[in-house]
């Protein structure tokens, strides 16, 4: 797409280009939870053969031909569905689900060849932090599986305010700063307990409901931060996009 300046998400494509070399290895299957998809029940996409769904409007044309054919993985959700109800959580599966651009957008820029199977996990709705914690506690033995665990979001998500860069309106300074701040000191704080306790109270962080008025976008990394045990996060990305503070973070 065309933006302005036309680098604005220069940094972004590359961290996701560079991702798959930083790996200790090639992962045998990614599991994604997308801020594009919530259920009552956390569910599992079972289809073998995901089609794109592209869940979002006013864009370019050619935004809605992208293809990226990457292969679903039934025995693996069956695998993660297992997972899910061994510690008790709300779980179910769906044979028709493609993927949504939270999945395919920025896993097009990492893995252009598709050549990796990918299932796709949603949030339960009712986005409560710490059960999202312990649905990615759960998910934490695929780790020593070969699969690389992706929460995709956005760490600022208020599309209010972003939008108004993107119509060209006075920019003034980067928002979500404050925010950023918390959430890396969250984020990397050493003792893994602390740091899920401080993810759980996130909306009383500094800036933390401005930069998420509803927080699907954010709850991702908690799923994530619960897999990572007592690994120590560390950022990995911090962007300045459409006004905004946009950060990456990874455990392990």
């Amino acid at each position: 797409m065309d933006w302005n300046p036309p680098d604005e998400w220069d940094r972004h494509r590359q961290f996701l280009q560079s991702l798959p070399g930083t790996l200790p290895e090639r992962p045998k299957a990614l599991l994604v939870i997308s801020g594009h998809w919530e259920e009552r029940a956390f569910t599992i996409q079972t289809n073998p053969a995901p089609p794109l769904l592209f869940d979002y409007g006013g864009f370019p044309p050619h935004t809605y031909e992208l293809t990226w054919p990457a292969a679903g993985d039934p025995v693996l959700a069956d695998h993660v569905h297992d997972l899910i109800r061994a510690r008790g959580l709300p779980v179910a599966k769906d044979a028709a689900r493609g993927f949504d651009h939270g999945a395919f957008v920025p896993l097009k820029v990492a893995f252009p060849d598709a050549d990796v199977p990918c299932i796709q996990l949603s949030l339960a709705s009712d986005l409560h932090p710490g059960r999202h914690i312990a649905l990615g506690q759960a998910l934490a033995p695929l780790r020593d599986e070969g699969v690389l665990i992706i929460g995709s979001g956005n760490t600022y998500h208020n599309m209010g305010v972003m939008m108004r860069s993107l119509r060209g309106g006075p920019r003034g300074d980067t928002v979500g700063g404050a925010f950023d701040g918390w959430l890396t000191e969250a984020v990397t704080c050493p003792d893994a307990g602390e740091r899920n306790r401080r993810l759980t109270h996130w909306s009383k962080a500094p800036g933390g409901r401005d930069a998420h008025p509803r927080e699907e976008h954010l709850i991702p990394l908690h799923v994530v931060a619960g897999a990572a045990g007592a690994d120590i996060g560390r950022k990995t990305l911090e962007d300045h996009v459409l006004g905004a503070v946009e950060s990456a973070f990874r455990f392990g």
